[in-house]
């Protein structure tokens, strides 16, 4: 899913195993340069979610002259292939983004990532809501610190386009959403707008409807590795009503060559020519640049449908809990010490958490209660995500990300054959059977 809404499994490729080299390297610079003094280079995203985190690293080098943090962005899905063939040549920068998951696990087993419990254990445990905080965690040692907004997915919606199709509210339940889409469909409107050329995005329905039909456990039985967990009835009937979206043309007819990096989808709600997408709560910031004034007047929101007799509760989330910052472990001792002093002045500073909040991020910060009232426009959104990500029963981590690499990339292959309808739900359950280890 999307970074830092996005889970990839690409970033837990095996190529990660390979041993890194001296890590004040610049971006893409070959041979072994040592690093000098402590400065530092990172990578981050191309998105405008990340300009928070960006002006923190603007604020951090006017401050510090002699350890400058050295940064180059990237697209997201750009990203996922540079930081996996860097990692495995040998020149990664010395502080990196990811989403947790297996990629983390990974990072932590090669020995990859700096065990930072020692230095910034209390600042982030005291600071970031525990649910976030807890996928940095490996064997309860602390590998990664979350930075940015909470990114939940959660239903985006046009309040007038559905008005105009005779939809008075956004879908409570299932059957309320193949009622909306019916009358987008007779309205002229594609009833949902789907990046489904990114593939990650097929990810968030999936999930959510397992999660709806049998409740968190389903998914945590194939996490646990348990004998064919794709077999409970949960995973067959999801499949099944992700395919009724498709005879119903849910997506439109050209979802297929839309990516998510474009932004194509995001601006069809903004723009009025979609009802409603699925997405993370990255794009509320995208949605406010593409188009204030909807954000302000015809923006809604609502959690994802309830399924009749189905066991999850409407409160489970689903998505990327944050981005996370890993620090090499080549990393020298000055560079690993301006690393932990830009996080406990610079990370969620009340300057950041400002700035977030303006742009229409969500941070999961402990205690800003006040700050979060104050920023919401009227539409309550700021206070939904918060108290939605703050109270979840279950907020299960993107399943690319969550699962082994192997295993990631298997299920966005074999959702996008669900969403193309060239294999049944039946064939998708052998599939991801075939990958358990």
């Amino acid at each position: 899913m999307k970074s830092m809404t996005k889970a990839i499994a690409a970033l837990a490729a095996t190529s990660m195993l390979v041993s890194l080299p001296a890590c004040g390297n610049k971006p893409g610079q070959t041979g072994n340069t040592q690093a000098t003094g402590a400065n530092v280079t990172t990578w981050a995203m191309t998105d405008s979610p990340w300009d928070p985190i960006k002006n923190a690293f603007k604020e951090w080098n006017k401050a510090n002259p002699d350890a400058q943090i050295s940064e180059e962005s990237f697209a997201n899905d750009a990203y996922k292939e540079k930081i996996r063939t860097a990692v495995g040549s040998g020149n990664a920068p010395t502080f990196f983004p990811s989403w947790g998951g297996s990629p983390l696990t990974d990072y932590v087993s090669s020995k990859a990532v700096t065990d930072l419990t020692s230095d910034l254990k209390d600042t982030i445990d005291s600071k970031v809501f525990d649910s976030v905080s807890a996928e940095g965690y490996r064997d309860g040692k602390l590998y990664a610190v979350p930075t940015g907004q909470a990114q939940p997915v959660l239903f985006f919606y046009n309040k007038q386009v559905l008005k105009d199709a005779g939809v008075d509210e956004a879908p409570q339940t299932w059957d309320d959403l193949l009622d909306a889409v019916a009358k987008l469909k007779a309205a002229g409107k594609t009833p949902i707008a789907l990046a489904g050329g990114s593939k990650w995005p097929y990810l968030m329905w999936a999930a959510y409807l397992v999660d709806r039909i049998g409740g968190p456990e389903v998914f945590q039985g194939v996490l646990d590795g348990n004998k064919d967990a794709w077999s409970d009835p949960a995973v067959t009937q999801a499949m099944s009503m992700i395919q009724d979206l498709i005879d119903a043309s849910a997506f439109g007819n050209n979802y297929q060559s839309l990516t998510a990096d474009d932004r194509k989808d995001t601006a069809m709600i903004a723009t009025g020519e979609a009802g409603m997408e699925l997405m993370g709560s990255w794009v509320y910031a995208d949605l406010i640049s593409i188009n204030d004034s909807f954000t302000a007047d015809d923006l809604g929101f609502a959690p994802f449908p309830s399924v009749d007799g189905g066991k999850g509760d409407m409160g489970d989330l689903t998505g990327n809990l944050s981005s996370y910052w890993q620090l090499s472990s080549k990393a020298t001792d000055k560079q690993k010490d301006t690393f932990v002093n830009f996080i406990k002045e610079k990370n969620y500073s009340d300057t950041m958490v400002d700035a977030m909040l303006e742009q229409g991020q969500v941070p999961p910060v402990k205690g800003i209660e006040d700050k979060i009232a104050a920023a919401d426009d009227g539409s309550g959104y700021y206070t939904w995500i918060y108290d939605s990500v703050k109270n979840a029963p279950n907020y299960q981590l993107s399943w690319d990300v969550a699962l082994p690499s192997d295993q990631g990339q298997a299920v966005l292959n074999n959702l996008e054959q669900v969403f193309l309808k060239t294999m049944t739900p039946e064939q998708f359950v052998d599939a991801m059977n075939s990958t358990l280890k």
